[in-house]
């Protein structure tokens, strides 16, 4: 059964007409299950990060900084070596483009309706990842999905836990204040960059990298099982509904 679980604020805050919903990709609206993480098991296989990490130390830090600019990650890992860092970044887009190739690409269930139902009653939608424009762009072609913008850190100026992504979503939407904002992420970054942004709401989701105590404690108004639940949310349920409503509603027949 699905739960919805929220943080120690008494209910998730009441958000002024929802405007723009920013959506994080891998491990929230698109399927992970280890994919980045072999990515990064690939790129330290072929490129020297030098020895200021051995390769658990190097493992559980990308675990911990999943959702964060991968050349970010990247110069943490090379001890700030910023030529080593930069190889093991565009070795890792070349790495992931292979397990791409060889496993596949899955939305998380119910994403691309939510996406499509969400722009059908005027609601922007953005996607933000930490990977590169490439990449990026990869998966959305593989995927199909039509959204507002795509997103990745070369974009915004920083990644996240910034709240750059999230404020260029807005400003690239046109949403009229931050309160207006939701975003949903898998990640502590993702909810740390929403609430650095002063979203109107900001979602955790359990279908990706850190779990539900992770994301609450990074500061999620709410937690959900999955991104297709985010249209049970009262701050959406409406939208969502009037938009359903009217979409199926029977033709007027004039004689």
């Amino acid at each position: 059964m699905s739960t919805t679980t929220t943080s120690s604020r008494p209910a998730a805050p009441a958000v002024e007409l929802v405007e723009l919903v920013v959506l994080d990709m891998a491990g929230t609206t698109v399927v992970d299950d280890g994919i980045v993480e072999q990515a990064f098991v690939r790129t330290a296989d072929r490129v020297d990060l030098g020895p200021s990490l051995t390769r658990e130390e190097a493992l559980k830090h990308v675990r911990d900084t999943m959702g964060q600019s991968k050349i970010d990650v990247f110069r943490h890992l090379a001890g700030g070596d910023e030529q080593v860092a930069q190889r093991a970044a565009e070795q890792f887009e070349v790495a992931y483009g292979e397990l791409v190739d060889e496993l596949g690409v899955d939305p998380i269930e119910g994403a691309g309706d939510l996406i499509d139902a969400l722009r059908a009653c005027g609601v922007a939608v953005v996607l933000t990842t930490g990977f590169a424009p490439a990449t990026r762009d990869r998966l959305l072609d593989a995927l199909g999905w039509q959204v507002d913008a795509a997103l990745s850190p070369v974009d915004a100026g920083r990644g996240r836990p910034a709240p750059d992504l999230v404020l260029t979503a807005l400003l690239r939407t046109g949403a009229s204040s931050v309160a207006s904002v939701v975003v949903v992420g898998d990640t502590a970054s993702d909810v740390l960059s929403g609430r650095a942004a002063g979203a109107g709401l900001v979602v955790g989701v359990t279908t990706g990298a850190h779990t539900r105590e992770q994301l609450l404690v990074a500061g999620a108004d709410v937690v959900l099982d999955s991104v297709r639940e985010l249209a049970g949310l009262p701050q959406l349920a409406g939208l969502l509904t009037t938009a359903t409503a009217t979409a199926t509603a029977s033709p007027v027949l004039v004689s």
